[in-house]
């Protein structure tokens, strides 16, 4: 692993990862490995490369600087992944950027030179900062360390979350800078989160306890988000076992989040394969009745 964690992404201007304008920084690996991620690029903590075939123009540049014979028009998904070296120099020549490098290290310093260039935005629209990937407390002290950089520069820090982590760390280090917490509750059944999401969920329910008793309390805010899988997340009997958990622990929102099926096509782009793309389901938008039908379990709840 690099000395610093990998980043696949810094978004700027998003309206659509907390209040206000913010920037999204995405980190690169994650302790879980859910069959649907929707950033499947950030899954893994080591660099990667993607190949885009609606961007290829076949010209032919990236076969010739290929000194491993990775590249064939012929393979399906055109890069031989086990051959590949992930020198890049097929990216270096692509001119249309079909062919990406996934993944980058930056220092502390680096990324908060990025997001203060939009402090402006933060500051007019009561936005900030978001943690998301992957995960950022898989990097617990690197994290940690960018979240209270923002912080003492009066930057709002939201984190996305999907609860894995060591509490007592997470509590010392890494709560003292954060403003807001998104915590994802995606399989309450302890059997189904393993068989989908790769973990027990057993640590992710008890932090998820922990954390809103200290929000009930006068700590950091934390709200509950639910992806609404098709047959996995998304079923009566998941969705009440869920909302009768949050009534017990007297929470008081809750964020579902529909399905998006344009996961799908970045896991192509990394060469990856799942028999759930292939599901009509799982390729479309939900509309606006099946999400009424999901709301209607949480009646009570303010939902966002």
């Amino acid at each position: 692993m690099s000395k610093n964690p990998l980043l696949f992404e810094i978004k700027v201007n998003s309206l659509d990862d907390g209040p206000g304008i913010r920037t999204v920084i995405f980190f690169k690996g994650c302790p879980l490995s859910c069959v649907w991620c929707h950033n499947p690029e950030g899954k893994r903590a080591e660099l990667e490369i993607s190949f885009d075939k609606k961007a290829c123009i076949a010209c032919d540049k990236c076969l010739d600087v290929c000194k491993e014979g990775a590249l064939n028009r012929a393979d399906p998904n055109y890069i031989n992944r086990e051959k590949c070296t992930l020198c890049f120099d097929c990216v270096e020549e692509c001119p249309s950027n079909a062919l990406q490098r996934v993944g980058r290290e930056m220092s502390i310093e680096d990324i908060f030179r990025e997001i203060k260039k939009y402090e402006p935005f933060y500051r007019n629209s009561g936005g900030g900062v978001t943690f998301s990937g992957g995960e950022a407390t898989f990097f617990m002290e690197f994290a940690s360390q960018l979240a209270k950089t923002c912080k003492e520069n009066g930057i709002h820090v939201l984190l996305e979350t999907g609860g894995l982590f060591n509490f007592d760390r997470f509590v010392e280090v890494f709560y003292p800078n954060i403003a807001l917490i998104y915590y994802d509750i995606k399989i309450y059944d302890a059997e189904d989160h393993k068989r989908y999401c790769g973990a027990d969920n057993a640590l992710i329910l008890q932090n998820f306890i922990r954390l809103n008793k200290l929000y009930l309390e006068g700590g950091v805010e934390i709200m509950p988000r639910i992806p609404l899988i098709p047959q996995i997340t998304a079923t009566r009997a998941n969705l009440d076992a869920i909302a009768t958990f949050l009534r017990r622990e007297n929470a008081r929102r809750v964020a579902l989040l529909p399905n998006n099926p344009l996961w799908g096509e970045k896991l192509d782009k990394l060469g990856g394969n799942s028999s759930l793309i292939k599901t009509k389901s799982w390729n479309s938008w939900m509309n606006q009745e099946e999400i009424e039908g999901y709301n209607s379990i949480f009646a009570g709840f303010e939902i966002v």
